[in-house]
């Protein structure tokens, strides 16, 4: 998959500056594509080239002007097409944690067990934020109202598949740390 379209699925919400779009990109999209703001800004570039977004500039006092980027109608057909196409096959883990586990028996099992427990809290972090992303966007409904009232469900349903994920993260992280402490106090 390409940025571009992670960046058209975060337009889809409406009109964004690049900073918009840096900040936002952890709350809408983050759950399933990374991007530096330096990466977003120069894809903005080539998809406005493309006829593919629209800027206009609003001018700010004592701050410098920002650009607002919208998709046109040839992106909304680019989003469209990009989404009748069948997916690729799923991503494989590359993940250096699980190489550093991986020599866990041969390496410093304790900075093996601060990297777990290192990303325990990066998980646990990550999955508070979805937390409250998903009670905004429920805005007191329950889920079922959610679906069958919101304009877009797309967001909430990837929202729940990164809630899973992290979720999956930590059971792993708690059942790792279990099985290296109980093998350290064997030796």
């Amino acid at each position: 998959m390409a940025l571009r379209n992670a960046v058209m699925a975060a337009l889809l919400e409406g009109e964004a500056s690049g900073y918009d779009l840096a900040k936002g990109f952890d709350a809408s999209v983050a759950n399933f594509w990374m991007a530096t703001p330096q990466q977003l800004y120069r894809e903005l570039e080539r998809m406005e080239a493309e006829g593919l977004v629209a800027a206009r500039v609003v001018e700010q006092e004592r701050r410098p002007n920002k650009r607002l980027f919208s998709l046109t109608e040839a992106g909304l057909a680019a989003v469209r097409d990009y989404v009748a196409e069948p997916p690729a096959r799923p991503t494989a883990i590359r993940d250096e944690l699980l190489v550093k586990v991986q020599c866990a028996d041969v390496g410093d099992p304790e900075a093996v067990r601060a990297a777990i427990t290192g990303r325990r809290e990066w998980s646990a972090a990550k999955l508070a934020r979805y937390e409250r992303t998903r009670e905004r966007l429920l805005d007191g409904r329950t889920e079922d109202e959610y679906f069958a009232h919101a304009e877009r469900i797309g967001p909430y349903l990837t929202l729940l598949r990164g809630m899973s994920f992290e979720r999956e993260n930590l059971r792993w992280c708690e059942l790792a740390l279990r099985r290296l402490e109980r093998r350290a106090a064997a030796r």
